[in-house]
């Protein structure tokens, strides 16, 4: 790599669920001077679609969104429209909401950690590959990730798509004699999680910090999965301090109907998707945002996995902002989501309704939870008969790709100020900074292709 001259690294095919994108960065003279994640998916139309549709809908419908984290997408459906109507979910209903998504936290993390992560790690070239070399380590893997669609299948109606869910609560809710097995299953997921924080703990990462905004959700008393108020940490610059600073700045929150004016969508050249940012400045929001915000709420075995696993002390203010050991917080809300499930299990008492009545009037409502990637926001208008006259859905992704695209510029700078690689170095590298933020399953499991061009 020479320091000399211009020079344009591509990566072409950067494949997503939504659609597909690449990567393009240009250099001049040395100096990384332009970064963009060029996403050239074909629009899907799920706002559009809602438009017209009874309020009863939205729940079901932007579950289709995502067959990773379809409850996130209904959770923060059900939020809004409940919002708008003025009904609240409270009690065993809400504790069974919040264990269907410790489900999903389950299944979705773990699916990351072990089939899309943990092989770059390994020197691995994928999950196929991943199983030959390291057998038992994906087989406690799978038996992770099948806990968590236990969950879902039981609560859901299924694993993929619940068709379970509701308005208000639930169709059906379980007995405790249903729960029993579950809570079994739970206890035998312990040993597997714990075992997950101690096996990503041993791997090497790479030095690199992150100087974005965090964003996530936090709710009084506990660690904040499906519900909470929008909590905002500044990047480490604005202080004065490295992008790798490893403690806690101060937060502001702000009120989840604030949101449009906080966070604000727009048109970028490259790009078919919207990118977002938080009054105008670059965001990150998921994993390390969560841990950095809501650490010190984690369970004192939570608390215990994240020290063991490397990550400081929570409760003493420590966070990671290191993207490459993302997948250190993702084991460790793991660990918090199997606990916090067995927690809600053993204490459950069936309600004596399935669901509220949630009645439909004029009114518009805003939820956000926090899927596996990031904060989720849902925003609703209806009218007096409960119709959708308008639907606005912005997921992870469309916040945090600015922040990734920050990640790749350092990523870039760094190994060229280092003396530079092998052009394979250099788009390994890139995939593996993308797949750190795993912004969906198709773009972490897809392998990229490098073309430079230098004049």
């Amino acid at each position: 790599m020479t320091h000399r001259g211009s020079r344009v690294l591509h990566v072409g095919s950067l494949s997503r669920v939504e659609g597909e994108g690449a990567l393009h960065v240009r250099m001049q003279e040395g100096r990384v001077t332009e970064t963009r994640l060029q996403i050239y998916e074909p629009p899907r139309f799920f706002e559009a679609f809602l438009r017209g549709r009874a309020y009863t809908e939205p729940p079901d419908i932007t579950a289709r969104v995502c067959g990773i984290c379809p409850v996130a997408y209904q959770m923060s459906a059900c939020r809004a429209i409940e919002d708008a109507c003025g009904a609240a979910v409270d009690g065993q209903l809400a504790e069974l909401r919040r264990l269907l998504y410790c489900g999903e936290w389950i299944e979705s993390q773990v699916l990351h950690i072990y089939l899309l992560h943990a092989p770059d790690f390994l020197g691995c070239d994928g999950a196929i590959d991943l199983a030959r070399t390291h057998r038992a380590h994906v087989e406690r893997g799978l038996r992770l990730k099948q806990t968590g669609n236990a969950i879902l299948e039981l609560l859901g109606g299924r694993a993929i798509h619940p068709v379970n869910v509701r308005l208000g609560g639930f169709h059906r809710v379980p007995t405790r004699t249903e729960l029993r097995p579950l809570a079994e299953r739970l206890r035998r997921a312990m040993d597997d999680a714990w075992d997950t924080v101690r096996w990503v703990a041993g791997f090497d990462f790479p030095d690199a910090g992150s100087d974005n905004v965090l964003l996530a959700l936090t709710e009084s008393g506990r660690y904040a999965i499906d519900a909470g108020v929008p909590a905002v940490m500044p990047a480490p610059s604005t202080h004065g301090l490295p992008a790798d600073t490893m403690r806690r700045l101060p937060v502001r929150t702000f009120l989840v109907p604030a949101f449009p004016d906080e966070v604000v969508e727009h048109q970028v050249p490259h790009s078919t998707a919207l990118q977002a940012t938080l009054r105008g400045e670059r965001h990150l929001t998921g994993s390390l945002a969560r841990y950095a915000i809501n650490g010190r709420l984690l369970s004192p075995v939570a608390v215990e996995a994240a020290r063991a696993a490397g990550l400081g002390d929570p409760l003493a203010g420590t966070v990671c902002r290191n993207p490459f050991r993302s997948i250190l917080v993702r084991a460790v809300e793991a660990l918090y989501a199997v606990e916090e499930a067995l927690r809600i299990i053993e204490a459950y008492e069936p309600p004596p309704r399935p669901h509220i009545e949630v009645t439909p009037r004029a009114g518009t409502g805003h939820g956000a939870t926090e899927a596996p990637r990031g904060l989720l926001y849902h925003h609703y208008v209806l009218d007096a008969e409960g119709t959708v006259t308008d639907a606005r859905l912005v997921p992870p992704t469309a916040q945090n790709q600015a922040a990734i695209e920050e990640d790749l510029r350092r990523l870039v700078q760094d190994e060229s100020d280092r003396g530079g690689g092998t052009d394979a170095d250099l788009t390994a590298l890139c995939e593996r900074a993308i797949r750190n933020h795993d912004p969906c399953i198709s773009c972490s499991t897809h392998f990229l292709d490098l073309t430079i061009h230098r004049s």
